[in-house]
């Protein structure tokens, strides 16, 4: 990796690209810090402060670590790239279930450039909500936990529908971050703004773990962290090899196939977003009881009881239960055995020992339900193990996030992919540079 980095260096091209990318992260950074019109950031400021340590922002937790800290600071990026995120996930889904969207994936790069255009339609309704309902809950004084309807300076019609509005063009301008970094850059640019929303949170929540919980088990977390950091590499890297034998074909005078090749299926293959979905779903009743706050009821007792408490066993059940059951579903949504199996019959290739056609896809379909299993207990082991050690009889353990399975999980795989399309851009030329 480092070989490649310094090659990189040495490369004009590359080298702009890298500085390109660092400098689109650093405007995102500093929109992270920037206050929205209408917010007195002094008292947001003060508000936050000492909720780090404590349970900062409750059930905001993963959409707050995130946007980097800057959703629960009422910044100009506060809703961040997550509504890009759900938007691009949605649309996904819709392939599934609308066959306009199915047919749109078939259609190559003009289909593509399409449903892309109607994701991004889709990310601005969805900022537009999640700027409203920010807005909403700081003039209520539910944003915070402690912190009083007075964080907005002007609490004006007026001044909320503004600070509402420079929110959501705040979520374009990361959308075009992103897209840029993407284009013109290193890496997948949404996954890059990911990283350095979390890399950005590690120190002051260390500082909050070293604070409140002393230095013997912050280096013990530390510990903790960068073993986790090798299984999660080692799993991320991970894949089930399917040999596939291609058959020899003759086109006019040339003959094609004859080789052999494999097929890999990631032990992981539904990266992050299991993870994602479950932290949503648990974050909508949470929503729905501080909107309908002062009301009494069962359900509103059971969320606040149970479900708000990252630490207590219900949660912690729940959420791994999730994670496992949207793995298998996102899994069977993403990898089609069929189509598969069709691809390969169609180029005249062939599993040995299967017949092309309706076995070699129930074949790949096992394989998938069996490696699907360890993938979707890993994740949710990954996530669920920093919250069993870390919330024993504190739960303060709640702000240390950024040092949990979740935040581990999204950098190392945005490191590996990043670094891996590093590799791949350094080894082009230097091919180019030994065929001239």
């Amino acid at each position: 990796m480092l070989s490649a980095v310094m090659s990189a260096a040495r490369t004009p091209e590359l080298r702009r690209k890298a500085l390109w990318t660092l400098g689109l992260l650093g405007l995102f950074r500093l929109g992270a810090v920037l206050p929205s019109p209408g917010v007195d950031f002094t008292a947001v400021r003060s508000c936050f402060e000492q909720n780090v340590g404590g349970e900062s922002g409750g059930i905001y937790q993963l959409v707050n670590l995130l946007s980097g800290g800057s959703m629960l600071q009422l910044s100009v990026f506060a809703v961040g790239i997550m509504p890009y995120i759900t938007a691009s996930i949605i649309t996904q889904l819709l392939t599934v279930v609308i066959p306009r969207f199915e047919d749109l994936r078939r259609e190559g790069q003009s289909g593509q450039a399409k449903v892309t255009q109607y994701t991004r339609y889709l990310a601005m309704a969805l900022a537009l909500l999640q700027a409203s309902t920010l807005v909403a809950l700081a003039a209520r004084g539910q944003l915070l936990q402690g912190c009083p309807e007075d964080i907005l300076a002007d609490s004006s019609l007026f001044a909320m529908i503004t600070a509402v509005l420079v929110m959501t063009a705040g979520a374009a301008l990361v959308m075009w971050f992103g897209e840029l970094i993407t284009e013109r850059g290193f890496g997948n640019g949404m996954s890059l703004l990911i990283l350095a929303g979390i890399a950005a949170q590690i120190p002051a929540q260390g500082g909050a773990i070293l604070e409140s919980r002393g230095g013997i088990v912050f280096a013990g977390v530390c510990l903790a962290i960068a073993a986790m950091i090798v299984g999660v590499v080692f799993i991320e890297q991970g894949q089930r090899r399917i040999p596939v034998q291609y058959a020899k074909r003759v086109v006019g005078r040339k003959m094609y196939g004859g080789s052999s090749t494999y097929l890999p299926l990631k032990v992981n293959q539904a990266g992050v977003i299991p993870v994602i979905f479950a932290s949503s779903l648990l974050y909508l009743p949470n929503l729905l009881v501080q909107f309908t706050q002062g009301s009494s009821g069962l359900v509103q007792e059971f969320i606040q009881k149970y479900l708000a408490d990252p630490n207590h066993p219900v949660h912690i059940t729940g959420y791994f239960a999730l994670i496992v059951f949207f793995s298998y579903f996102y899994v069977a949504i993403t990898v089609n055995p069929q189509e598969r199996a069709e691809e390969m019959k169609k180029f005249g290739g062939f599993i040995p020992g299967y017949r092309p056609g309706k076995p070699t896809a129930e074949h790949l379909g096992y394989v998938l339900n069996r490696i699907t299993l360890p993938g979707s207990f890993y994740l949710g082991a990954v996530v669920v193990l920093p919250n069993l050690v870390l919330g024993f009889g504190d739960s303060a353990s709640t702000a240390s996030l950024a040092f949990g399975g979740t935040s581990a999980l999204i950098m190392v795989s945005v490191a590996l992919d990043t670094v891996k399309q590093l590799e791949s851009q350094v080894l082009n030329r230097n091919y180019q540079g030994f065929l001239r």
